[in-house]
């Protein structure tokens, strides 16, 4: 049987807790700066892994922006219905997601108050303190990939 030590280790040493903790955070931090455009976070940061074009399938995205494919289809579904993207047809055949216009206009508002918002983050933990966290968190999602 574990001892309450151990067991409270959970809570304070856990990569799990303490990066799932951080999530929420960061997100509600960026879905309070993006709200006045209508997205949220992850729409937002969607919308612009789709205009960036890099991708030439829903799988090819799923794999850019490290996301399982059926929750970046259920997402993508949402945007659909609320008209922000549209699928198309990519050069390899297979569909891909772009951006409609409402979708662009939705991106370009959003902007302006994402950069506030990043702003924010790298003056709060300063830029260079915000470059080492950037990296680290790359090499802990590599770590455990």
């Amino acid at each position: 049987m574990a001892t309450r030590e151990e067991i409270l280790d959970i809570h304070t040493m856990c990569a799990c807790s303490h990066t799932r903790m951080a999530a929420r955070a960061v997100t509600r931090f960026y879905d309070d700066a993006l709200r006045p455009s209508g997205l949220k976070g992850t729409q937002f940061v969607l919308l612009a892994a789709i205009e960036a074009d890099e991708a030439g399938s829903i799988t090819d995205l799923a794999d850019r922006i490290e996301i399982e494919r059926t929750t970046l289809v259920r997402n993508l579904q949402l945007l659909r219905k609320e008209g922000l993207v549209a699928p198309e047809k990519g050069a390899n055949g297979r569909r891909k997601p772009t951006l409609t216009e409402k979708g662009r206009g939705a991106l370009d508002a959003a902007l302006p108050l994402w950069r506030i918002a990043q702003g924010e983050i790298e003056n709060r933990l300063g830029y260079g303190s915000w470059q080492v966290t950037r990296r680290r968190l790359g090499e802990l999602r590599k770590a455990v990939g």
